[in-house]
């Protein structure tokens, strides 16, 4: 099979809270990661990513697929994709030259060995490593311009890819004990668990579960929605959600992304928002997602304060983030990676790797994140690598940098 890698741009490069500790191609969009989405198109593997380099030490090869950041030379005749277009999941021509999503490139076949170092600053376009008299294949999918593309197209996504994934899952439909509403499907994968006195709404659009997964009784769930391998929905209502493997969810939870292995076990509203890897939300956290003038969500992004263009936005959760008890956090929030904040009230941006009950919050010692992050991870049987460990302290030395800093600093 001809190998492919993921190629996070520049402007993918600025999709924090998460851009400090992932690749953009290991963030969920719609029904899959952004990476999987191209290995199911291509019908190829992924071979590595092409980031940031304080992302070199990236490592979740406990994650089925996941490869690491790629170094040397990509031989030709090998496929860079940019891991910013939501490809369709439908399967493509992978023996063209160019791939092109809405007019833009989206995908080329390199004509000669190139280094990877090509691509180390983000500001190569992948236009510019096309043959000029190449086969161009237009491709379905969507340009995640923006973080919050990722929350504003989420419906219509999972509405397309669930039948999809089910088709290729063979999954069957809904259990006999189960009361189903609504005409959209209902599939299940072998090895899900819905037990009795589970609702399915299926009124505005189908669900998917997948093996191991358990749906216990007194949940509501509302469809488009697809719950992960091993995830388990501990009751209330939870509607229109992606999540990833191995979470924990309760409570009433709307348009909401986990990327996985976190953990919302207890009563609170999260609306409208992304979960990172290896969130921990207290119990009662409660994220705002419409404001009081009903207007658009402004949000911090790198680059400043931005108009999400979204009139329902809530929280930006990324990678290791941990809230106390009773935390409300306010209409268009960003945790950066790590920070760890246990205040009634949060302020609408808190840095990576802040600790404490009130801003300004202090330095998360790097030895005290990196015991939690070992010890949440192996409640999940996940054990913190070295590789892992490497990324956290990387990124630890990047969230100190004055001109990193300052730019967080500026939002708060």
């Amino acid at each position: 099979m001809t190998p492919f890698y993921c190629y996070d741009d520049a402007r993918a490069r600025g999709f924090e809270p998460f851009a400090l500790t992932r690749p953009a191609c290991e963030l969920r969009a719609g029904g899959e990661l952004l990476r999987q989405r191209w290995q199911r198109a291509l019908g190829a593997p992924c071979a590595g990513f092409l980031g940031a380099p304080h992302l070199a030490s990236f490592d979740e090869s406990w994650a089925p697929g996941t490869a690491p950041a790629a170094t040397g030379l990509l031989r030709a005749g090998s496929i860079v994709v940019n891991s910013r277009c939501a490809v369709s999941l439908g399967p493509v021509d992978i023996e063209g030259d160019v791939w092109a999503c809405d007019g833009e490139v989206a995908a080329v076949r390199l004509t000669t060995d190139t280094p990877a170092d090509l691509f180390a600053d983000g500001r190569k376009g992948l236009a510019s490593l096309a043959r000029m008299d190449g086969t161009v294949t237009p491709v379905g999918g969507r340009w995640i311009g923006d973080i919050w593309d990722l929350v504003g197209l989420l419906p219509a996504m999972l509405s397309e890819d669930i039948p999809i994934l089910a088709d290729e899952l063979m999954a069957s439909h809904a259990p006999a004990h189960v009361t189903v509403i609504g005409s959209h499907a209902v599939y299940v994968e072998g090895g899900a668990t819905v037990e009795p006195m589970v609702v399915l709404d299926v009124s505005a659009g189908p669900i998917l579960l997948r093996k191991g997964c358990v749906i216990q009784s007194f949940t509501r769930l509302v469809g488009p929605s697809v719950i992960g391998t091993g995830s388990t929905l501990a009751g209330g209502r939870v509607a229109c959600v992606s999540i990833g493997e191995t979470c924990k969810v309760h409570g009433e939870v709307s348009h909401a992304i986990f990327i996985g292995h976190s953990n919302k076990g207890h009563d609170g509203f999260l609306g409208h928002s992304i979960v990172g890897r290896w969130v921990n939300l207290g119990a009662g956290t409660t994220t705002s997602n419409l404001k009081n003038t009903y207007g658009t969500v402004a949000l911090w992004t790198p680059g400043g304060l931005r108009d999400s263009g979204l009139q329902l936005l809530g929280t930006l959760f990324g990678d290791h983030v941990k809230t106390g008890i009773g935390v409300r956090l306010t209409t268009g929030c960003v945790l950066g990676a790590a920070a760890n904040v246990f205040d009634q009230m949060p302020p609408k941006v808190v840095a990576p790797f802040s600790w404490g009950g009130g801003a300004p919050y202090a330095a998360f010692a790097l030895d005290k994140c990196l015991e939690i992050a070992s010890r949440m991870m192996s409640r999940r049987d996940v054990a913190l690598s070295e590789r892992g460990r490497a990324l956290l302290v990387a990124a630890h030395a990047r969230a100190s940098q004055p001109a990193y800093a300052a730019a967080w600093d500026a939002g708060a």
